[in-house]
């Protein structure tokens, strides 16, 4: 049940209470020469590896809305979760967040996130990944952005944005031999959350950007 889940949220940057339906986000900017090949779209499940800052002609628009999940401690998440506070403070992006307390309340606090209604769910903590897993299949309709992490079998609705270092894959396939917590530094997050963002807009979705 909802109710029974621990998590805490809490809002910044909170222009209203989102009851309103409004058009699809739009980006605002264009992507870069070298983000992805112009001429064809990435195959499902493909990993792009864009030039780096091919990125950051690209913004949401304002008061876009942004459900952070996070869970974790671990200094790898908390890099993320400061990116991704940063990038909305900087983009003006209407941004709640909400902390999971383990791996256990995920599923409901997954479910919390999509009845807010946001444009983006942003999952940091590697703990979200089993739960994303379960939930995402079945919402379609949710876009879900995977910052540091990545999903075994991601369907259209979910972009993760990774790296050499990173790459969690589930519970089930254990962590990555090139798993580096030294690797999730402040510049390589932001440019996470910048580019993930990026792709999304650009309905660039389904895939890994590979940073």
């Amino acid at each position: 049940m909802l109710a029974a889940t621990a998590a805490l949220v809490t809002a910044c940057n909170s222009s209203d209470d989102w009851s309103e339906p409004r058009p699809a986000p739009s980006a605002i900017g264009t992507l870069g020469p070298g983000f992805v090949d112009p001429s064809t779209k990435p195959a499902p499940e493909a990993t792009i590896t864009p030039q780096p800052g091919s990125w950051a002609g690209v913004h949401p628009p304002k008061d876009y809305r942004v459900v952070l999940l996070t869970s974790g401690t671990d200094n790898p998440t908390k890099a993320l979760v400061t990116a991704v506070k940063e990038w909305a403070d900087d983009e003006h992006v209407d941004l709640r967040t909400i902390v999971v307390g383990n791996a256990h309340e995920a599923v409901p606090s997954i479910a919390k996130a999509m009845e807010m209604g946001p444009d983006l769910i942003v999952s940091a903590g590697n703990d979200l990944i089993d739960g994303l897993a379960l939930v995402t299949p079945n919402h379609l309709d949710e876009k879900f952005l995977v910052v540091g992490a990545e999903l075994a079998e991601p369907t259209h609705n979910v972009t993760a944005v990774d790296w050499e270092g990173a790459s969690f894959r589930g519970e089930g396939l254990g962590m990555s031999s090139t798993y580096d917590p030294n690797s999730f530094t402040a510049e390589r997050c932001a440019a996470a959350i910048r580019a993930g963002v990026a792709a999304v807009l650009n309905d660039l979705t389904g895939i890994v950007v590979w940073l």
